[in-house]
């Protein structure tokens, strides 16, 4: 596990390197105020003053040196110096002008590196010194759940099952003094019917299950965390092409997140009482899996005609929805890989925020764009509910013609969850296309940070 705690330390006055951050538009004075000799060195190496420009600046001595960065990220962004926090020698560095703020984030982020398959950079720690000590441990606890995020999401479904899904939240509760309980299998069948239809084609020490993991004091208020922990999707018997194929490790990213999240509540102690419900199948392909055409019954006693095995997220995260409903939680938050229509719509940048609560969603895009997090609310338009009629059951799970796909989703979703019960769904795509300073191309934690800032603004510590 890397040691976030190691590249973030209190200024005590320490030995540094210097890092010069400057913004494109105040390039030109800052310039004008600094040696002959920094200038002579920005002219030989070119720099204009535009983003991206970099030099190293000469020091009194041979071995005397800082770091120029011209950057347009705003001060209050995560990634202002991810860019050094990968590139510089291992050492100790400060910044020369203004807090460090958010980017200790992205200066840790940078450094992370996914080894469970290849060998790590042994170069040895960038350290960042802080006057902010006290939000230290805070930003440590983020990097590591945002970490937590992305090496569930990059290990190959191979090593990434419904049991090993289960491990990573036992792994939690004996850090935080949770408690798990777990449902597998046959034992699904009558609780957890779309669990069970959903995950029954695989292997045996594959079999399907809903994780639940509770911790806090019974007394204070009660809150649910849903994600869906699809950890390999072929598309069943509507099989997905192989390019549709490829990343379906990443199908449980929903499941990652609120694993995620929930570790990041418990670290900080907020007073909730917890529950996390990972619906953890694998969609296999076998002679006893689920067919276009079945009905399926449900926990919560509706009937769904499956229109398409591909659809089957929706399935199992309508079960846990019913289940973290029946104990009258003030909050559900769910986070799921569930649609390729939100991509399309928004991007894998953007996740689409869908809620009918006014207020929760104010709080939660607020707190995105604080947090430099940023989602964008779509509709739960009710015209399109009518899309999910079935002509032999109470409702089909993925309607014909393929309109408004991400919108009709959260639609089926919606009936799972009770009413009057504040809810919202978040559609991640938990994958980064391509790198960015800080952001790896890879597994990718999307609204992680602006709904634990949510979280820690309804229910603050005390």
């Amino acid at each position: 596990m890397t040691d976030f705690a190691s590249m973030l330390q209190p200024d005590r006055g320490q030995p540094a390197r210097t890092i010069h951050v400057v913004h494109p538009d105040a390039y030109e004075g800052w310039l004008a105020k600094q040696s002959q000799r920094f200038r002579t060195t920005v002219a030989a190496h070119r720099l204009t003053g535009k983003p991206g420009d970099r030099a190293v600046l000469p020091g009194d001595t041979a071995d005397d040196w800082s770091m120029l960065l011209v950057c347009n990220e705003a001060v209050t962004s995560p990634w202002r110096i991810a860019s050094l926090g990968a590139s510089l020698p291992a050492g100790t560095y400060r910044l020369a002008e203004g807090p460090v703020g958010a980017a200790g984030l992205g200066w840790m982020l940078a450094q992370h590196q996914f080894t469970r398959y290849v060998k790590s950079d042994t170069t040895g720690p960038r350290i960042l010194l802080t006057e902010d000590a006290a939000h230290i441990d805070q930003t440590v606890r983020l990097a590591e759940a945002t970490a937590l995020v992305r090496d569930l999401v990059n290990t190959g479904a191979s090593d990434m099952s419904p049991a090993d899904l289960e491990a990573a939240a036992e792994t939690l509760a004996k850090r935080h003094a949770a408690t798990v309980t777990t449902t597998r299998g046959d034992a699904l069948a009558t609780g957890y019917p779309m669990i069970h239809a959903v995950g029954q084609a695989a292997s045996k020490d594959r079999a399907p299950r809903l994780i639940e993991l509770e911790w806090g004091d019974p007394s204070h208020p009660r809150i649910a965390l849903v994600g869906k922990g699809v950890t390999f999707d072929t598309g069943g018997l509507d099989i997905k092409p192989s390019a549709g194929m490829r990343l379906m490790k990443k199908d449980m990213g929903g499941a990652a997140h609120a694993l995620a999240l929930a570790s990041l509540v418990m670290a900080t102690k907020l007073p909730v009482r917890l529950h996390l419900l990972i619906p953890a199948v694998e969609n296999s392909i076998a002679g006893n899996a689920f067919r276009p055409g079945d009905v399926l019954a449900t926990r919560k006693g509706l009937t769904v005609e499956n229109t398409n095995t591909d659809a089957e997220g929706r399935l199992v995260l309508g079960d846990a929805l019913t289940k973290a409903g029946e104990s009258n939680p003030e909050l559900i938050l769910d986070f799921a890989t569930l649609t390729g229509a939100a991509r399309v719509a928004l991007g894998p940048d953007l996740p689409p925020l869908f809620t009918d609560d006014e207020s929760l969603a104010a709080d939660l895009l607020a707190a995105g764009i604080a947090e430099g997090d940023q989602m964008w609310r779509l509709p739960l338009w009710n015209a399109y509910d009518e899309m999910l009629k079935s002509d032999v059951a109470d409702m089909v799970n993925a309607p014909d013609g393929g309109f408004a796909g991400a919108v009709t989703a959260a639609l089926f979703l919606r009936r799972f969850v009770p009413k009057g019960t504040a809810w919202a769904h978040l559609d991640v795509f938990a994958w980064r296309p391509s790198a960015k300073p800080g952001r790896p191309k890879g597994g990718e934690a999307y609204a992680l940070r602006a709904a634990f800032t949510m979280l820690k603004t309804r229910f603050p510590l005390s």
